[in-house]
């Protein structure tokens, strides 16, 4: 089971309380992760990546086990932890301006 922790913006978008429990089939990558979360909240596609599972926006980050993994290529597998769900993936919302 993987933790998933999202923004307040894109929880009250897809309807969502609090931390979302996913079961991800095969290797636990970001890609696995976000497909998984996309198929079962359909209206965050395009919210956290591109459609069709494009590369992340802008203003979006992605951490796990307090590792930024924004950069990180899509098929990478999480940290253990993540993996075993003792330790969330985190959806950011980065902030910006002066």
């Amino acid at each position: 089971m993987i933790r998933v922790i999202l923004p307040s913006h894109l929880r009250a978008l897809a309807r969502i309380d609090g931390e979302v429990q996913l079961d991800v089939a095969g290797p636990v990558t970001q890609r696995s992760v976000l497909d998984e979360l996309e198929a079962r909240y359909p209206t965050l596609r395009g919210t956290i990546r591109a459609h069709g599972g494009g590369p992340r926006r802008a203003f979006i980050r992605l951490f796990a086990c307090q590792l930024d993994l924004s950069h990180e290529p899509p098929d990478t597998p999480l940290p253990e932890p993540v993996a075993a769900g003792t330790e969330p993936y985190l959806i950011v919302g980065a902030m910006a301006g002066g």
